[in-house]
């Protein structure tokens, strides 16, 4: 629509509403328009299309100039009263209108545009990492809203105004968009009820069993690290969520690896019928090695196209997490998997998209 004869425009509408629509949509496709020109064509929608006011206008930016909040919040200035946007802002090319932003716009500056949301904002937090871990697209560290740094003050200054008084140099209660604020810390010693309180801090409730596999794995992983973060918890329960059906399960690897020698790994699996698999290879690095020995046991041809891996947590025990995608016939198969050792990680991932691969295949059976 920014880049369409706004003559044009009024013409369609006008006759889209004539035929019962009662919501029409003005999209900016292609994230062409600036707030001023955007918010000059919704004022001409109403004041050309006589039949305006039997209808909801709702607008569609995309963020190829960075200004697709930025639009959709001139829209509503000028009498858009419906929003498309997406959480954390993903969207082809360079996105759509971030969902967060918009909302907590008109909720903060209630006193600027006058206006409430349906939106329950407390879910935001939890929204944008269920979002990002099932997409595998992180938020970037500096997103407004729900970035890691959105709340977190460097400067001494700042610090002693959030102490004294928080809304001294933040325009937004954390907690009003689900931000945890716990003294709760969890290690080694933590039992199963601050484990629980902590999940439900976080916005999760599991199902028993659930909960059951999911502290057997936090309970694992404080053994390796001297203090458990939100989003070591995060990562468990993600990783707990995405687990599929398993034809054959990781039971231990064994990695020899170095700058004289050549990569090798023993892998150990549990295959269908419970029996114990074996088998070593070689490879160009610890990660193929690994890959090798598991194809040699599993026996599923396939093509690795994409490997990535990123650091979930902080620090040295940090959890990584590697993400991976195969081809097998023509489809792709992604598969994930965390631990604190990157080599791990890259079997539970690689594990996790061949057992994606096998389900599928013995559901078209």
């Amino acid at each position: 629509a920014s880049r369409t004869d706004p003559e044009y425009i009024y013409e369609i509408l006008k006759a889209t509403i004539d035929a019962g629509a009662t919501t029409v949509n003005i999209p900016d496709t292609v994230g062409y328009a600036t707030p001023d020109e955007f918010g000059d064509l919704i004022e001409g929608v109403f004041k050309n299309v006589p039949n305006i006011d039997r209808a909801v206008v709702s607008v569609h930016c995309h963020n190829d100039l960075g200004l697709a909040v930025a639009n959709s919040l001139e829209a509503i200035k000028r009498g858009a009263r419906q929003v498309e946007g997406t959480i954390n802002g993903i969207g082809e090319r360079a996105g759509n209108a971030s969902l967060e932003e918009i909302v907590m716009a008109i909720k903060t500056r209630q006193d600027f545009y006058n206006l409430t949301t349906s939106v329950d904002s407390t879910q935001i937090y939890k929204t944008s990492r269920m979002v990002s871990e099932l997409t595998g697209f992180p938020v970037q560290p500096n997103k407004a809203i729900v970035g890691s740094n959105a709340f977190r003050h460097s400067s001494g200054l700042h610090q002693d105004g959030v102490i004294k008084s928080p809304l001294t140099f933040e325009i937004m209660d954390p907690r009003s968009i689900g931000m945890p604020a716990s003294s709760l810390v969890l290690g080694k010693t933590s039992g199963r009820h601050g484990f629980r309180e902590r999940l439900a801090e976080l916005g999760y409730t599991l199902p028993e069993e659930d909960f059951d596999r999911a502290f057997a794995a936090f309970k694992e992983l404080a053994d390796k690290k001297r203090e458990m973060t939100d989003k070591d918890i995060e990562s468990l329960v993600a990783e707990e969520q995405r687990t599929v059906s398993e034809a054959y399960h990781l039971d231990r690897i064994q990695v020899s690896c170095g700058d004289r020698g050549i990569p090798t790994a023993a892998v150990r699996l549990v295959g269908p019928e419970g029996q114990i698999l074996a088998d070593a290879a070689l490879g160009t690095g610890p990660v193929d090695a690994v890959y090798k020995a598991i194809n040699r046991l599993v026996g599923v041809p396939n093509e690795l196209t994409e490997f990535s891996v990123k650091s979930i947590t902080e620090g040295i025990d940090a959890i990584g997490e590697v993400q991976i995608r195969i081809e097998s016939d023509g489809i792709t198969y992604t598969g994930r998997g965390a631990d604190t050792d990157v080599i791990v990680a890259s079997a539970k991932a690689y594990m996790n998209a061949l057992n994606r691969l096998l389900a599928a295949r013995k559901a078209t059976e």
